[in-house]
């Protein structure tokens, strides 16, 4: 059965398990007195303009708070700082209400210009924001962020609550992306500054703030001025930073931690608290393409046409094998991919091209985060390769935390990369690759694919995502994303003693919801 048509009934179950009170005759056993997560060590980055992974953007949500935010359940945007917002009858225009008691941690408030020049902060030319192109909807945003000329930029403040929007064109996702880390305002004291984020203290808008700071965790303590302080019901909770998966089982099985992404499954004494849950996410190549001969469609298309898919694509390795970028999505097109090999046609794209059974071909050069399904896939494209066409093949891997540094750079010929959705919507999946995206590690450009995404931003239901289904196609038939996978989520996490969290397709749990499930005794059971 379709794992996904399980996922909402469970779901819809936990809401109403969460609504559920103690019955009559039962007694509460007392909450532990702080909330435990873990997460792997990583050297943070908490500045809105830098944050890019999936685990900095959840731990972000304890410390800022952007115009919305998202439904810790649906991830629909939801109001946040502010209030409330009205749209222009042509839809171009929204005008945001920031609440009165909108605060800082340290009691300033939070006020419209606070936005707008945050904003102009990710803007910046030559600032390097990885998510400055979630911007270009706004209305000279593009032109801004790449230096040039301005004459009116769609961000406005007209009073210290009330700021105004002005979009490109009618955007529908719009309110979606404002969820997004990068749209959160930083305290005006760090504007000019570079390296607060990695202080000992840090001033933010959300609903907690940080107490102590290691290299080892994390103490936050409730933000007793944030607007909705009366909905956080933790006091305390402790993020520490583990890689040994053995030690956090022990500590998760003694019930020291309460939420965990990295563990030893063998160890657990209660495997039904591993939660897995469908994810928007997927595992892929992707060719550099700014340099010949790997800029010629043709080449990368005979080397995807070369590759033994049943041996990479099969159960057996992969949970969910997938020829596509993007996840199933009610109402999205059935689109083509590369799914199987092709010989004949892979020797006569290559002869067109120049290079006849990939004769000329420089050596391809790998580069790999240092996790062993890549490495196992791209040993089979480099054996394929090698055996039909001779080709010279090299490896570099690193870690993963060095890694998303290194495919920057360039000096490779195919990266790989797990991407997992920042909004619900396929636009996540393929903004990325235009021209002009800083997250556009492949160096692809093709004004028919930046022109289809174009078009998309002005379009509704099923003709946007009929142009988003093509853009897709585009970059899978010019092989410059080759996806082996879709990704699952998997969290270990007792939701018989916690509320407030619940699965996801991004994965995201906003920490403001989190809170212990009281443990009801019935009558006549000692508590030990």
């Amino acid at each position: 059965m379709d794992k996904k048509r399980l996922l909402l009934p469970t779901l819809l179950l936990l809401a109403v398990i969460a609504l559920v009170p103690a019955q009559e005759g039962q007694e509460e056993q007392e909450a532990p007195s702080e909330f435990v997560i873990v997460y792997s060590p990583k050297t943070l980055v908490l500045d809105p303009r830098h944050i890019y992974t999936t685990m900095e953007s959840e731990l972000s949500t304890g410390f800022y708070e952007g115009l919305l935010s998202y439904h810790p359940f649906s991830l629909m945007p939801i109001p946040a700082t502010a209030s409330d917002w009205k749209i222009s009858p042509d839809r171009t225009v929204y005008s945001f209400t920031l609440r009165e008691n909108a605060r800082f941690s340290n009691g300033d408030p939070v006020r419209a210009q606070d936005f707008l020049d945050s904003w102009l902060r990710v803007l910046e030319p030559g600032a390097g924001a990885e998510y400055s192109f979630l911007f270009d909807v706004i209305k000279g945003a593009q032109d801004y962020r790449l230096g040039r000329e301005v004459e009116d930029l769609g961000i406005r403040v007209i009073s210290p609550t009330k700021l105004e929007v002005e979009l490109e064109r009618p955007t529908s996702h719009f309110l979606k992306i404002l969820c997004h880390m990068t749209f959160a305002p930083i305290h005006p004291s760090y504007r000019d500054r570079e390296g607060w984020d990695r202080e000992s203290t840090l001033i933010g808008n959300g609903p907690f703030y940080i107490h102590e700071r290691s290299p080892s965790e994390l103490v936050l303590k409730k933000n007793e001025l944030y607007w909705d302080a009366g909905r956080v019901e933790l006091e305390t909770l402790r993020v520490r930073f583990m890689a040994d998966p053995e030690a956090i089982s022990h500590a998760f099985n003694n019930g020291e931690i309460h939420w965990a992404n990295n563990w030893d499954t063998q160890l657990l004494l209660d495997r039904t608290k591993i939660v897995f849950n469908p994810l928007f996410a997927t595992s892929y190549f992707f060719f550099v393409c700014s340099e010949e001969p790997w800029s010629d469609e043709r080449v990368r298309r005979a080397l995807a046409l070369l590759t033994p898919w049943e041996q990479i694509r099969n159960e057996e390795e992969a949970l969910l094998p997938t020829s596509h970028l993007i996840p199933g999505i009610p109402g999205y097109p059935e689109i083509e991919g590369i799914e199987a090999s092709n010989r004949s046609e892979a020797m006569r794209l290559l002869e067109e091209a120049g290079y006849p059974d990939g004769k000329g071909l420089p050596t391809l050069t790998f580069k790999l985060p240092g996790d062993s399904e890549s490495q196992r896939i791209a040993e089979i494209m480099a054996e394929a390769w090698k055996r039909e066409l001779d080709l010279e093949v090299g490896f570099r891997s690193f870690h993963f935390e060095v890694y998303l540094d290194e495919v920057k750079k360039g000096d490779f010929t195919i990266g790989s990369a797990t991407w997992i959705g920042d909004y619900a919507d396929p636009l996540t999946f393929l903004q990325m690759w235009t021209t002009d995206s800083n997250l556009n590690d492949a160096r692809f450009a093709d004004s028919d694919f930046d022109a289809l995404i174009e078009q998309s931003f002005g379009q509704e239901g099923r003709e946007r995502y009929a142009t988003l289904g093509e853009s897709e196609e585009m970059l899978l038939q010019k092989a410059v994303v080759l996806p082996t996978s879709h990704t699952p989520a998997f969290n270990l996490i007792d939701l018989d003693r916690v509320e407030g969290w619940f699965p996801n397709i991004l994965n995201i749990h906003p920490l403001k919801y989190l809170r212990f499930r009281a443990l009801r005794v019935p009558p006549g059971v000692v508590k030990l």
